[in-house]
């Protein structure tokens, strides 16, 4: 019996039903099913088919004629490829067409974020993308495009490879307008030549009029095909209630060409063809610039997504088979052969090799990797097969997270650049205000030059290089950040960077690398060290603390554990074999304060002590190494006249060993996640603050800080409330970020500074008639480039 294409039910209704699917026609059971294939062909979204690892769920219900082509974007199986689940919260990236500038993504935001449902909206102009959260029992994902399409913009989940296609069709369309123009305008400016001539030579009306009507037929495609990209901008503004800095230049070229008609076709009166051509061309000349730049500024995400091949070794039954990527479940096992990028996150089960995660962190040297460690997606196994098993797909693999994460810094608008926003919407009434009093004002000081005067101040005003100040600038910081193994989590990142004065380390896991051996054990009672290493294994298995990752090689799982509680900054209790076990510093693990008195003073480890029935057993050394760039790391803060302290819950004299060692004189050893935060907030009185810690267990401490900053591995990148996460090992790069957020900032403020000094300029020369129309489209569109041009600096920063 035929089965349906999508569903995989029998088809009971014969070819009643079908779908053209690849240039096939393929069986559908019903009407449901049809209609929702169909939708998902629509919405180009055709791989899915093809890479779907499970049929699709069978569609019960008659879904109505007027169901548009977003609808499959509700289907459970086709949001798996790019739709992040956390809890009832649902967040995308979303491709855009049809934005122009700033004021396209203010636009869209004021417009999705009152609505009930939708938990939040960042629009990122530079790279045409916003990202989005709902909560899907409230409103589906058809509805927020059905939103933004009611608007005039075209959008759609963010898929690299619909988005490449996107993007070069866009540029062949724009090229054939900017083209058109560019052929029109020659044309026209030849026969402006001859109508220029007739002012120092008797030309015949006859021949006056010939070269105005052919100079309207060339002029007539530049500006109803080619200018159409500024019309629809303006008018979805103006549908909106807003203005933006496309509805002046509309104004212009619609002005300017309607009265040249009208002068065409009476016989009398000026023309200006030639200016509103040679403007129009300027225009798309200077966005084409634009567009070229935001795409270098915008590529590195897109980079992320291609570095995840897309074929990988399943093994099964013993049998190892070569399947799409997309077909991976949870917990399928993989191969991976020496020289292979890592198909998807997954721990290792066999095998032990070195990985290089460049594309993660910025650091070229291989990692080794064994049993149990995670693997990521992206990766490159260097030297020995691998066999590992999948435990993280699509969006929730951190490749995603690390995009989502980039993409939400990159629409982040610094405070700077929502003054600037704002400014820009005012600047648009503004100019178009003083354009009518321009006009006003000329025609009776000079009747015939009102026109192209009040035109040069429409055309030559235009807030497009206000409007393009920050975001350029912010995206090409974001793509160096990432570029380095930084990765910023909230807003304001860039601003906090630059206003630090002071940094205060946590100790374990940020100073050292976190990665505790076991040193000496003393014993001190009838225990061997078996023994006691097994119990403390035991205890803290279920711990993330970095102390719990020495004991894994001697778990043994002979104990019976039970009653486990975590205190935090003393250490863990429980009950093993029916016995009270305490493990952590001294005064917690017993409960008479003379066992004080045992603790010795050992400058280079840290003591662990572990008590049975309130009886001391053991006493073990916990051996820490500085991390290679530490002393690198805290001389350079400290030439930058940057305060440093150390705060640290270990006891020991390790802390202020390494203290001596590094050279910071401000050291507090011994302190509660209480105690840190209470000595953050003294610091905060007179200073910026930033804290460093391991992102887990300083939670508190790195919320009450003015920038957090966490030494991130990758399993724990999502969990992390950090402001700025360091994916590598190298503490430096901290360095390097207060350097970029410096050169971003001065950037952002050199091209505040130039659009404000332009805008200054020009206003009051276009107002007394000193620069003709095109002069004006020049000076625009150069003033936009210059800005764009400065930001794609920073792409050449060298570290």
């Amino acid at each position: 019996m035929t089965s349906c294409f999508h569903c995989n039910e029998p088809v009971l209704t014969g070819e009643q039903f079908t779908t053209i699917i690849n240039g096939q026609a393929q069986p559908m059971c019903c009407p449901g099913c049809q209609a929702v294939s169909q939708a998902i062909i629509d919405a180009g979204l055709t791989s899915y088919y093809q890479f779907r690892s499970e049929p699709g769920n069978r569609q019960t219900a008659l879904v109505p004629e007027q169901l548009t082509q977003y609808s499959a974007y509700d289907l459970p199986e086709v949001q798996q490829d790019f739709v992040h689940k956390q809890g009832e919260i649902d967040s995308t990236s979303l491709s855009i067409d049809g934005i122009t500038c700033a004021a396209c993504a203010w636009l869209i935001e004021h417009k999705l974020k009152p609505i009930n449902g939708i938990t939040n909206v960042l629009v990122n102009s530079t790279t045409q993308r916003a990202m989005v959260s709902w909560d899907n029992n409230t409103i589906k994902l058809s509805e927020i495009l059905q939103l933004i399409s009611q608007i005039g913009y075209q959008a759609a989940p963010y898929q690299v490879d619909e988005q490449e296609k996107q993007s070069k069709a866009d540029s062949r369309k724009f090229l054939l307008r900017l083209g058109l123009a560019g052929f029109a305008t020659m044309q026209v400016m030849m026969f402006a030549l001859a109508l220029y001539t007739g002012y120092f030579t008797d030309l015949d009306v006859e021949f006056r009029d010939y070269f105005r009507w052919v100079s309207l037929i060339f002029a007539a495609p530049v500006v109803l095909y080619s200018a159409q990209p500024f019309y629809f901008s303006a008018l979805r503004s103006l549908l909106s209630g807003k203005l933006n800095m496309d509805v002046s230049v509309s104004i212009a070229i619609g002005g300017a060409f309607i009265a040249s008609c009208v002068a065409t076709i009476q016989g009398n009166g000026e023309v200006y063809f030639e200016s509103v051509s040679m403007f129009t061309f300027f225009l798309l000349l200077g966005r084409y610039f634009e567009q070229t730049a935001r795409q270098r500024a915008s590529v590195s995400s897109s980079n992320l997504h291609k570095l995840i091949p897309l074929t990988a070794h399943l093994v099964k039954d013993g049998q190892t088979v070569e399947i799409a990527a997309k077909k991976l479940r949870i917990n399928d096992v993989i191969l991976v052969k020496p020289g292979e990028v890592i198909a998807a996150d997954a721990v290792v089960v066999s095998g032990k090799s070195s990985v290089n995660e460049a594309m993660l962190t910025g650091e070229q040297m291989p990692i080794t990797k064994q049993l149990e460690d995670h693997v990521y997606a992206g990766t490159i196994n260097v030297e020995q097969p691998l066999h590992i098993k999948v435990n993280a797909l699509g969006q929730d693999q951190l490749v995603a997270e690390i995009i989502r994460l980039q993409e939400m810094a990159s629409n982040n608008k610094p405070a700077i650049a929502l003054i600037a926003d704002r400014l820009a919407r005012y600047f648009s009434a503004t100019i178009l205000s003083i354009a009518l009093i321009t006009y006003i004002v000329w025609s009776f000081i000079s009747p015939e030059d009102a026109f192209w005067v009040t035109l040069s101040v429409l055309v030559a005003t235009c807030p497009c290089a206000l409007a393009l100040a920050t975001p350029t600038a912010v995206t090409c910081a974001t793509a160096i950040f990432t570029q380095l193994g930084i990765i910023t989590r909230k807003a304001g990142v860039f601003e906090k960077l630059t206003q630090i004065d002071h940094v205060v380390f946590d100790k374990t896991g940020t100073l050292t690398c976190g990665q505790l051996s076991i040193g000496e054990v003393k014993l001190e009672k009838n225990y061997s060290q078996d023994q006691v290493l097994a119990i403390a294994a035991a205890i803290e298995q279920g711990s993330l603390h970095p102390i719990a990752n020495a004991f894994k090689p001697y778990v043994k799982n002979i104990h019976q554990v039970v009653d486990v509680e975590h205190h935090v900054g003393l250490g863990i209790a429980a009950t093993v074999d029916n016995q009270s076990v305490k493990i952590g510093k001294l005064a917690f693990v017993l409960s008479y304060t003379e066992a004080l008195k045992q603790e010795q003073d050992i400058q280079h480890a840290q003591l662990i002590y572990l008590s049975i029935d309130n009886q001391l057993v053991a006493q073990i050394e916990m051996l820490d190494q500085l991390r290679i760039d530490s002393k690198q790391t805290v001389n350079r803060l400290a030439q930058s006249k940057i305060g440093l302290s150390i705060a640290s819950g270990d006891s020991s004299g390790h802390v202020e060993y390494l203290a001596q060692k590094l050279g910071i004189t401000d050291v507090h050893a011994g302190l509660s996640p209480q105690g840190k935060l209470q000595f953050i907030n003294q610091l905060q009185q007179t200073k910026k603050v930033a804290m460093f810690g391991d992102g887990i267990n300083d939670a508190p401490v790195l919320a009450g800080a003015n920038l957090s900053v966490a030494m991130g591995s990758g399993s724990a990148i999502a969990k992390n409330s950090a402001d700025l996460i360091l994916l590598g090992d190298h503490l430096s790069r901290f360095n390097d970020a207060i350097n970029v957020a410096k050169q971003a900032q001065r950037i952002i403020h050199q091209n505040l500074l130039w659009a404000f000094a332009y805008n200054v300029i020009i206003l009051p020369l276009a107002v007394t008639g000193h620069v003709a129309p095109y002069i004006a489209a020049i000076g625009m569109s150069v003033s936009s480039l210059i800005v764009v041009s400065n930001s794609l600096r920073l792409l050449r920063i060298k570290l």
